[in-house]
């Protein structure tokens, strides 16, 4: 027997047709062949379909495609960045879900816990020898509290001029669980070959630094000067191994959380030109510490189990 959601309009139809009849509710069941408590809410008014299953969806499309926009104005944001300018243009949601919106498609989604179950055994020693590499983006923007009451909100005294495209410059830099390595402020677009001159004199003095003539393994995601073909020779040419990465996975590299501490620290020092917000973010680079990096690394094995339990989807990481 079908149940009251199984009802098709035509049917619905004939119930009513045969009530105006005088037919009973189980004549009309027997008739079209559905069940009686199905003909009763349909006539009750009851019957609007089966009650949808799962969490309500919490953006509109018309707010996943504003996000998009976002995304293509700059594609080296952070999520925390994503996140801050979806907020400001009205949609209230978690990193997350930014992350699932936006970052992660289907077939990534599917390949994550794959990686994550070869991954799955590693010690905290063998993420130590890892060194994670990335590029983020740092604005010359910072937000403001204004202290008002209610009514005060288009007052002179509670406004302040804001540039929309203010001056920003995008960094590299590499970590592993000893500490940092030397940052590169890079001019321009990034493409293999530019990408190769960040990895000779940037990545190479890095390795050095925190592993000295032992072995390591080199982390970066999958951006198209990463993956170039030409790039892939360079590795292969000063025999050093990639680790295989998963496409877009922040919450795998531990180096966003870096990036978050240094823009944190940023808001404190307000800097008021380029040379400026570059000497804070060297600073702030400067200042984290070999322990702050070892506790990070140490998160890798709550990473990848976070991974397989959320099947796929972005981590709170």
């Amino acid at each position: 027997m079908g149940k009251t959601a199984d009802l098709t309009a035509v049917q619905k139809a004939i119930i009513d047709t045969l009530k105006r009849e005088g037919k009973t509710q189980k004549e009309i069941s027997e008739r079209i062949g559905c069940s009686q408590s199905a003909v009763s809410r349909h006539l009750s008014g009851k019957s609007v379909g089966r009650k949808k299953c799962g969490k309500k969806r919490c953006t509109t499309r018309r707010g996943d495609r504003n996000l998009r926009k976002i995304v293509e104005k700059d594609r080296f944001q952070t999520l925390g960045d994503l996140r801050k300018q979806w907020t400001e243009s009205g949609v209230e949601t978690s990193r997350a879900t930014v992350h699932r919106r936006v970052l992660l498609n289907q077939k990534q989604r599917q390949k994550r816990p794959t990686w994550a179950t070869e991954k799955q055994h590693w010690t905290v020693a063998q993420w130590s020898k890892v060194l994670f590499s990335d590029e983020s983006k740092f604005c010359m923007s910072f937000g403001n509290q204004v202290w008002r009451k209610t009514g005060e909100k288009e007052m002179p005294k509670c406004l302040k001029s804001s540039v929309k495209y203010p001056q920003s410059v995008m960094v590299w830099g590499a970590m592993s669980a000893a500490g940092v390595g030397p940052l590169c402020f890079i001019k321009g677009r990034v493409n293999a070959a530019s990408y190769q001159e960040i990895l000779e004199h940037f990545m190479l003095p890095s390795a050095e630094n925190l592993y000295g003539d032992e072995d390591f393994v080199f982390q970066h995601d999958l951006a198209p000067a990463h993956s170039a073909k030409t790039t892939g020779k360079w590795f292969t040419d000063h025999g050093i191994t990639v680790l295989n990465w998963p496409a877009n996975s922040p919450d795998l590299n531990p180096i966003e959380n870096l990036w978050d501490i240094v823009k944190r620290k940023l808001r404190d020092a307000r800097p008021n030109t380029l040379d400026e917000l570059k000497a804070a973010i060297e600073a702030s680079w400067a200042s984290i510490t070999p322990q702050q990096c070892h506790r990070l690394i140490a998160s890798m094995p709550r990473r990848i189990e976070a991974v397989i339990s959320a099947k796929g989807f972005p981590t709170k990481y």
